[in-house]
């Protein structure tokens, strides 16, 4: 998804547990809800994660779907995880890629990368329903240069954590020393918890920012009830605890704080040079080509 298809997120400033909740704003394009949370006016990151969208859930009548057209990034690493539905992913290094719930797309830009998403021709004839989180993490400084990569992992090769009334998916990092075998170059922790009505968590936490969004339900952390929709960052260095007072659907993301980080459409880093180098090179068709795409995605105005 593209930077500028969301409008700015709303954001309330909170006391104890909670240092901020953010109420995203939405945007309908054209049957397909998105609903950008980060970066907002308030808070740009949450650890390494300066771009957190909620897309749908969507109902696609047959003969339609999405259709992302193949668009460049730089300085950042996207992560797609889904809920519901499928979307097929290609890129400038040959990989495609279907991605199915509970699965995780990690796609490393580093000096720049094409990729394109769109529903697979089997969900187009039959129709579809769409679900999920897409995601950017900011690449650490200095290493600007790399070559761009991209991995798949399975659902069933993530750690799945079980407590009294909850189920815990670890996505990225280490959560209830259960350790996801995504490997990112940053400090990242990233999760979702199922929660069943009445359960009680207490979550710890070993990063240095945190954050707390609800996909669905109503739960209550630090004093704050959370609705649907809403992302709760925390006070730094602290864990927390969860209680469901409905069957909930809740996602966790954190990890070490950024350094100056500038993002400019589908374009992340350190400073607005490399940022206004990589507008030219695509502007000028210096991006490689993803393979079997004619199509493309402008340098916006």
């Amino acid at each position: 998804m593209s930077f500028h298809e969301a409008s700015e997120p709303e954001c309330t400033t909170r006391r104890g547990d909670v240092a901020l909740v953010i109420r995203p704003r939405e945007r309908d394009l054209g049957g397909f809800s998105v609903r950008r949370v980060l970066p907002a006016a308030a808070r740009q990151t949450v650890g390494p994660f300066i771009f957190f969208d909620h897309m749908g859930p969507a109902q696609f009548p047959p003969g339609q779907g999405i259709d992302v057209r193949p668009h460049p990034h730089i300085g950042l690493s996207t992560v797609t995880y889904l809920f519901q539905g499928r979307i097929r992913h290609r890129d400038s290094l040959g990989y495609v890629q279907d991605i199915e719930p509970g699965a995780v797309n990690l796609m490393v830009a580093w000096s720049g990368i094409v990729h394109s998403e769109r529903s697979p021709d089997t969900d187009r004839v039959a129709g579809s329903r769409l679900h999920g989180i897409q995601m950017w993490m900011a690449l650490p400084a200095g290493q600007e240069d790399c070559a761009p990569s991209f991995t798949h992992h399975a659902a069933a090769n993530l750690p799945v954590v079980e407590r009294p009334g909850a189920r815990i998916h670890v996505i990225i990092g280490t959560l209830f020393q259960a350790r996801s075998p995504v490997i990112v170059p940053m400090e990242t922790l990233c999760g979702e918890m199922q929660l069943q009505a009445g359960a009680v968590i207490d979550v710890p936490l070993g990063v240095q920012e945190a954050a707390v969004y609800v996909v669905e339900g109503c739960v209550a952390l630090g004093g704050c009830e959370l609705h649907p929709h809403t992302m709760a960052v925390l006070a730094p260095g602290r864990g927390f605890r969860l209680a469901a007072s409905e069957a909930s659907r809740c996602f966790l993301i954190g990890g070490a704080a950024v350094g100056t980080t500038y993002i400019w459409w589908n374009f992340v880093a350190g400073d607005m040079v490399r940022i206004e180098q990589a507008k030219d090179r695509w502007r000028s068709g210096g991006f490689p080509r993803v393979p079997g795409e004619e199509e493309f995605i402008p340098l916006p105005d």
